[in-house]
């Protein structure tokens, strides 16, 4: 074994990993990456088919993003953001500002998703404490949402086999079904329901809305609860009911934002604006973390108000608005701006779901799923009652052996085999990671 792997196995502990296994199966070292594609150091190369936890947007090893970074290093690396400031952080917040929906306009600097999450949480109950509305402590999310792997966003989530062993641990919150067209809660089909699934939402909101905070969501894409890619109409009546029911409505576009979906945010797809978002992962295309919580006008005026009144929000973190991460993302937004990556991505997705569509055909995938650059297929045992093939089976591991043999990460979710592709791919990319996919499902037996 490697000397490196050697020591990697025995000092280091890897997330979302049961490290006896990394026995059989070590880690792979990467020394270097550039665009699609990491090297590790036996030479080999392999396509980052997820974007490295979906946050590489650019590609790899961009010289503009690389410069930024390295031209902040020599003004200053970091300062603390209480009582100072710095033109990073408001060259950042006003670029924010300008491409998120129209209603938000303070912005909330911190580290990473769980953080930006947690901000939000705490913005929200915060604010109706601060405005009289004391009874307004609870929050609504989806059965199958995923808000980051802290105790709060742990609390609002919903998928059991990240967090069940930390329920105890948890705040209540209340749950309602999620728009899953594939396995639609409310047993209807897509092509002829009326969105019957936001029911349960409407009856809770009814109901509580006096005890409710805020219901807070992924617009379009539930990722890590298995990239469920749903309707915009759903989107457009939970905001109306929000609106209805005077509950905040709090967007997660954390794995959403920055193009991923073919527009800067997912939520742009229904026309919401939200009363708080909730950024990071591509905020600076995964170079260095970083994370945004913004929000409107009206909400940060509740916390506006004389010491002596209690209403500071008393949150933070020790790298909020740091230098170099806020460089960092200044590069990546010019990028967006400059290279008209979006318009020119247009080519990109089109190509992506024509070639996905195939996988529908095989006899072990039961759904197809795609919406700008994110692209997922559901596997099943039985098509015809779309049973899963279920945790013992793995066949999510096997994917991922066979991924590596044909050059690929492919790190499924559970069945679900997923891409998160970075603007920088190819036409022939995209031709060589769909047809090697497709050879790998296409021997899978039921």
């Amino acid at each position: 074994m490697d000397r490196w792997i050697e020591k990697d196995l025995k000092y280091l502990w890897h997330p979302y990993t049961q490290m006896k296994e990394c026995k059989d199966l070590p880690p792979i070292l990467i020394d270097k990456a550039k665009g699609l594609k990491l090297y590790d150091n036996k030479g080999n190369f392999y396509y980052d088919t997820i974007s490295s936890w979906w946050c590489n947007i650019h590609g790899h090893n961009h010289p503009r993003i690389k410069r930024a970074i390295k031209d902040q290093l020599d003004s200053l690396e970091h300062v603390l953001f209480a009582g100072f400031t710095h033109k990073p952080a408001i060259l950042l917040a006003e670029k924010l500002v300008s491409i998120t929906p129209k209603n938000l306009t303070r912005v909330f600097f911190s580290d990473n998703g769980s953080t930006a999450v947690e901000t939000a949480l705490k913005m929200s109950y915060q604010y109706w404490q601060n405005i009289g509305q004391n009874k307004k402590r609870q929050f609504v999310s989806l059965d199958y949402a995923y808000h980051g792997d802290t105790i709060g966003a742990m609390s609002i989530g919903g998928v059991d086999e990240f967090n069940k062993v930390f329920s105890p641990l948890f705040f209540n919150a209340k749950k309602v079904p999620s728009p899953y067209c594939y396995r639609c809660p409310m047993g209807m089909e897509r092509r002829s329901c009326s969105i019957e699934c936001i029911g349960p939402l409407g009856e809770l909101l009814k109901r509580e809305s006096g005890r409710i905070a805020a219901l807070i969501m992924e617009p379009m894409v539930m990722a890590a609860g298995g990239m469920i890619i749903y309707p915009k109409e759903y989107l457009k009546k939970a905001a109306a009911l929000t609106r209805k029911y005077n509950v905040h409505l709090i967007l997660d576009e954390v794995a959403t934002g920055f193009g991923r979906t073919g527009k800067m945010f997912a939520c742009e797809h229904a026309g919401v604006k939200p009363d708080i978002i909730c950024l990071s992962k591509g905020i600076t295309s995964g170079y260095l973390p970083m994370a945004a919580t913004l929000t409107t006008e009206k909400i940060y005026k509740a916390f506006y108000a004389d010491y002596g009144e209690r209403k500071t929000f008393y949150h933070g973190h020790t790298y909020t608005a740091n230098p170099v991460s806020c460089a960092c993302a200044i590069a990546s937004l010019d990028i967006f701006k400059d290279e008209q990556t979006l318009k020119k991505a247009g080519g990109l997705i089109t190509h992506l779901h024509k070639g996905l569509e195939r996988f529908r055909y095989l006899d072990v995938v039961g759904d197809v799923r795609h919406i700008g650059m994110i692209g997922a297929m559901e596997l099943v045992k039985d098509k015809k009652q779309k049973r899963p093939f279920g945790i013992n089976r793995r066949i999510g591991l096997d994917i991922y052996k066979e991924g590596l043999k044909k050059n690929m990460l492919l790190r499924p979710l559970g069945d679900v085999i997923y891409f998160y592709l970075p603007f920088c791919i190819k036409i022939s990319e995209i031709d060589r990671i769909l047809g090697d996919t497709y050879g790998i499902i296409e021997k899978i037996k039921a």
